[in-house]
């Protein structure tokens, strides 16, 4: 009838004109009828009565009005809702009934009353949530239908028949324009209230929650929606429908190339984000100043720490809701470690007195073991906090632990002048053994006069005293171990470097030397947990004292050699049973001990060291020649075949 009256007049034909009055009634009559159907179907998401208005609508050829029409409705309601939830004077009346302000009256929740209006606003947000929930819900379930819903006659699929500008995609037309009526009115809103502005900003985290969960739960509908099309009870409905690929276009459940529905939802967040995370910084940064007051000399008290640690874990905790809040937060509270690391820097005692070992501790070493000891407890506090958040992100832990690892550099600087000035003493007493004679032979009783030596008991007491005067104070004992460990290291090494230059040495030197070797355990006992935690050090000191006592050959032949001892060192012991005439390495250069260990230190490389000790040995047959002498010394070819194996070991 409608095609048979297209392009005519047909008003003025009295016979027909009762017949076209009905045609518009009953066309009235049916439409009613399909919308009545369709709004009941959408509400209770019933596909069968969903089709079947949409049916009728298609044999109507209305189909496509009709569709945009829902959902503009829908996006009309919701923008109501979005304005009603955050209307300010309904909010601020202590009664439901709302009476007009008077003129140029701000709404305002009155003194006392915030408490009461944030409660409102919070109950309002989580029905607005509901609220957009349960429409996306309508519009998606509608989105369905139209997917799989065939014409019977034409086979033609509805979804086809609303295709605007290329874009089939209700839920996403629907979704855009939800998203931007959020942002537009939640920016008006708190544009035009301070009130609102502040309960936005300042419990932002709520905020954000209540978007998350709306999310999930959109996410959540999408993947029963579509269980509950592929294995409902409504074939018969469908019979004429096939599986369209679309079922997996969706967009709550995958994020298109350049269209991400999650980042519309939050774009309308971004400025209280901001506002959030500025205070937030304030709130972390504001107990530091407050403990560093210009000018103050000692570091935070115990329970002023404490605060600081309090308010970075309650920052975090809060911001636990959502990962990337998580990691913004992480680098307010790593600018906070630098902050403090900063203001503790400016404290430290750097002059002279800093770093003497000669009389007790001065005012300066004392702030220096203050400032380690808090930079400690900051750095374990502030693990102790991250360990203890539960899904906190990989990016938000890494941030933080770099941060920790500034302050753990800030504690190792802080105390190496002292670590320095103890490592130089120590140097110097050892130095001091070739001031000793060892070239005495065997007593008559075979025992060693002295137990030890002068060098050794100075050092025994040097290091027992540095131990209980400076280091006792720190309180990171773990953090002092592992620097003193080094320390206790470099001691032996220097130890053993001595000991094998020192010439002449008697068969009374050496039962005296042997008593120092074992007593250098004992002197570098209180720099490290165990001894034997030193390893290769440790085990140098040990498989060095009997060769003091073994042949030369018995020497060369050591399993010791080249593994646990370098080949220099026993090169440079066997120069000492050599005749003056073969020259020490330092001898033949005209150096003094200390210039030649100083040039070791320098050339840390095997490959060096054999070098300087070939040119000795070199040098020694040049002599032996030039006297014309008919014999090398007896050590000589022992040291030359040594060599040759050191050098075909470094290949």
């Amino acid at each position: 009838i409608d095609y048979l009256s297209q392009g005519i007049d047909l008003s003025g034909i009295e016979v027909i004109e009762n017949d076209l009055l009905f045609i518009a009634r009953a066309r009235l009559e049916v439409e009613n009828q399909a919308k009545r159907l369709l709004e009941q179907g959408m509400e209770t998401q019933n596909p069968t009565q969903v089709g079947t208005a949409l049916q009728v609508f298609y044999n109507l050829g209305t189909l496509k009005d009709t569709i945009a029409n829902v959902v503009d409705g829908y996006c009309t309601v919701l923008e109501e809702n979005i304005k009603s939830a955050l209307d300010i004077k309904v909010l601020t009346q202590p009664s439901q009934t709302v009476s007009r302000g008077g003129p140029g009256r701000a709404a305002m929740p009155t003194p006392g009353n915030t408490a009461a209006f944030r409660a409102a606003l919070w109950t309002n947000m989580e029905k607005l949530m509901d609220q957009i929930c349960a429409a996306c819900g309508q519009v998606q379930h509608l989105q369905k239908v139209l997917m799989k819903k065939r014409d019977p006659v034409s086979h033609v699929c509805f979804i086809e028949e609303i295709v605007t500008d290329g874009q089939s995609d209700i839920l996403y037309k629907f979704w855009t324009a939800v998203t931007q009526t959020l942002s537009s009115q939640f920016q008006a809103a708190t544009d035009s209230s301070m009130f609102l502005k502040q309960a936005f900003e300042g419990e932002y985290p709520k905020l954000l929650r209540l978007y998350n969960d709306l999310w999930k739960r959109l996410q959540q509908y999408s993947q029963n929606i579509q269980r509950s099309f592929s294995t409902s009870g409504t074939a018969d409905l469908f019979t004429e429908l096939q599986q369209s690929e679309d079922d997996t276009q969706d967009i709550f459940m995958q994020k298109n190339q350049d269209y991400d529905p999650e980042k519309a939802l939050k774009d309308s967040l971004q400025q209280y984000e901001a506002a959030y995370l500025s205070k937030s910084l304030s709130r972390l940064f504001d107990p530091i100043n407050l403990v560093f007051p210009p000018g103050g000399r000692n570091p935070p008290s115990s329970d002023e720490l404490d605060s600081i640690i309090k308010t970075i874990a309650s920052e975090l905790n809060v911001a636990a809701v959502d990962p990337d809040l998580s990691l913004a937060v992480a680098k307010n509270v790593a600018k906070t470690i630098q902050l403090y690391g900063v203001k503790s820097e400016q404290l430290l005692c750097t002059q002279g007195d800093a770093s003497q070992v000669i009389g007790p501790l001065t005012e300066g070493q004392r702030r220096n073991v203050a400032v380690v000891n808090s930079l400690y407890k900051l750095h374990q506090s502030v693990l102790k906090v991250i360990t203890s958040q539960s899904s906190f992100p990989a990016a938000a832990e890494q941030t933080v632990t770099t941060a920790l690892k500034v302050v753990h550099d800030l504690m190792g600087s802080a105390v190496q002048p002292l670590l320095n000035s103890v490592g130089d003493s120590v140097e110097a007493i050892i130095i001091t053994m070739h001031q000793e004679d060892f070239s005495g032979s065997l007593s008559s009783s075979g025992k060693p006069d002295v137990p030890c030596s002068l060098y050794m008991k100075e050092l025994q007491g040097f290091i027992a005293r540095v131990m209980s005067d400076y280091f006792r104070h720190f309180e990171c004992f773990d953090f002092i171990f592992d620097n003193t460990e080094a320390m206790a290291q470099r001691a032996i090494e220097l130890f053993i470097r001595n000991a094998s230059l020192i010439r002449p040495l008697g068969e009374g030197g050496k039962m005296r030397l042997a008593v120092d070797f074992a007593q250098m355990e004992l002197a570098v006992a209180p720099l490290c947990r165990r001894v034997s935690d030193l390893g290769k050090s440790y085990r140098q000191l040990r498989s060095f004292r009997p060769l003091l006592f073994q042949t030369s050959e018995h020497i060369a032949s050591s399993p010791a050699l080249g593994d646990v001892i370098p080949f220099s060192i026993i090169l440079q012991f066997l120069f000492t049973r050599a005749p003056p005439e073969l020259k020490s390495p330092f001898q033949r250069a005209e150096w003094s001990i200390a210039r030649y260990s100083q040039w070791l230190d320098d050339h840390p490389s095997e490959k060096d060291r054999l070098a300087l000790i070939r040119g000795a040995l070199e040098a020694y047959v040049q002599s032996v020649r030039t006297r014309e002498g008919k014999e090398f010394a007896p050590v000589y070819p022992i040291m030359v075949q040594l060599l040759q194996k050191a050098m075909s070991a470094l290949q």
